[in-house]
């Protein structure tokens, strides 16, 4: 049986739990070597402890400067290589602030950003760095958000995040054209609600799960789950995308494609 990813070294930002956990075993499970980094000691312990001896762990704060460089550096001591990175780290504002624009301050906005997009743009340029250090070809995967291009302002209106969002998609198609030339591709997912440790609020609101319900209407209408991604991502990591960069797929059970219904009395 060929395996997508067989003897490819990974490093995962934000692989401990959700949708980089997921994909993390998903591409152990497709032959991928994996370093999955997280800001949490204990789920660094439980991610590396499902990847059964094909991955390792590292704490690290992905807003930090050094958090990707050691993570790369980690792959290739343990694993002797690194072959592509996957950036699926960040998150909702809310807790800084983050919501309608009048409400919004300027920390709420600075730390959106720097969840988002500094800690996504420092690990991206930790891989590209190790990439033409080294001379080979590799891939760069991003997560960005159907909120970046299609808006629910009812229930998801922390403007903050969709910008943070919206500027992963500047950022992906920039950095794609520049380093094409060098075989370094780079691209990004786009997934809508989906069940993670961040979505709890969301998922929780009976409102919204009542809206989802025809805002994301394939398989029965229903928020997604983390496995939804996993063949998007297997995708882009993987030879079999070797000739795409600069793409941004979304994977988000029809949520940019339908109006949603917003039901009263739910």
């Amino acid at each position: 049986m060929n395996l997508w990813l067989e003897d490819k070294k990974i490093v995962i930002i934000g692989g401990t739990t959700g949708i980089g956990l997921s994909a993390a075993k998903a591409f152990v499970g497709q032959g991928a070597s994996v370093v999955v980094v997280g800001i949490d000691e204990y789920t660094c312990g439980m991610a590396e402890d499902d990847l059964q001896g094909n991955g390792v762990s590292m704490v690290g704060d992905a807003r930090e400067d050094d958090t990707a460089v050691d993570a790369i550096e980690l792959c290739i001591n343990v694993f002797g290589g690194f072959d592509g990175l996957y950036h699926v780290a960040g998150g909702s504002g809310r807790r800084f602030g983050d919501g309608p624009l009048h409400n919004l301050s300027r920390d709420a906005w600075e730390q959106t950003f720097s969840l988002n997009l500094t800690s996504l743009m420092l690990s991206n340029k930790a891989a590209v760095e190790a990439f033409m250090r080294f001379g080979q070809k590799g891939t760069i995967l991003n997560m960005t958000s159907v909120l970046s291009y299609s808006p629910s302002p009812d229930y998801f209106s922390t403007h903050a995040y969709a910008a943070s969002k919206s500027a992963v998609l500047g950022f992906v198609r920039s950095v794609a054209s520049y380093y094409a030339k060098h075989n370094i591709r780079v691209n990004a997912i786009a997934p809508a609600l989906v069940e993670t440790p961040m979505s709890e609020r969301a998922c929780n609101d009976e409102h919204i799960v009542s809206f989802i319900q025809t805002k994301q209407p394939l398989d029965g209408g229903r928020v997604g789950d983390v496995t939804d991604l996993d063949g998007a991502a297997i995708y882009f990591m993987s030879d079999a995308s070797g000739f795409t960069t600069g793409q941004v797929l979304s994977v988000d059970g029809g949520w940019s494609l339908s109006e949603g219904q917003i039901r009263d009395g739910v």
